[in-house]
């Protein structure tokens, strides 16, 4: 097989999706970086800035992420089903800001264990609500990991909550206590506000 080392960058596409931190390394680098861990960063961090408060980087495997995006020098906001219209709005004010096309990378964080980035089906699922929401505002030209996400999310929206509240994470914030958190992160556009990294620490847009 012929060696292609940018087969995997989706440099060709505005708007590009891939998985953890190695897959925010593999896509080629992004005006802005979304990333989406639909019950755990994106859940902690809209909690904190929908209540006016900040939230500091903490040392998780999604907030990494965020950080190595902006490390490269990438504009990184927090986006999953809760608030991807407004991240979509955002983005497009970004790119209007700039008076150019505007690269977006989607990194859905997933689950880390032992080095290993798990698949993690509302993570796709925040990371498709985000991708059709960019859709629904112009912002089209999408990779096939993108595209996929996005039209999976659309298939699937009305059945988001049951996916999300039986998923093995939902499950394990369920029997966890906090299966509220998870019914919240089900609420498609409930949260108008956009959670940006500046300096190591995410507050309101």
């Amino acid at each position: 097989m012929p060696n292609t080392p940018d087969a995997f960058s989706q440099s060709e596409y505005q708007v590009r999706m891939e998985w953890g931190e190695a897959g925010l390394h593999r896509v080629a680098p992004a005006h802005v970086v979304v990333v989406v861990q639909t019950l755990g960063l994106t859940a902690r961090v809209l909690t904190a800035v929908e209540g006016r408060e900040v939230s500091p980087v903490q040392a998780d495997a999604a907030d990494r992420i965020a950080l190595a995006a902006e490390r490269a020098g990438a504009h990184v906001v927090v986006g999953g089903i809760r608030n991807a219209a407004a991240v979509a709005a955002h983005v497009l004010e970004v790119q209007r800001s700039r008076g150019d096309r505007t690269s977006i990378a989607v990194i859905a964080a997933g689950d880390s264990d032992a080095g290993d980035t798990r698949f993690a089906v509302e993570d796709l699922l925040g990371a498709g609500a985000v991708v059709a929401a960019l859709g629904d505002l112009g912002i089209d030209h999408a990779s096939p990991d993108a595209a996929v996400a996005g039209e999976g999310f659309r298939a699937l929206r009305g059945a988001v909550r049951h996916l999300l509240t039986a998923s093995g994470t939902g499950r394990l914030r369920a029997d966890a206590g906090t299966r509220d958190l998870v019914l919240a992160a089900a609420a498609r556009d409930a949260a108008s506000v956009v959670p940006v990294l500046r300096d190591g620490v995410f507050t309101a847009a």
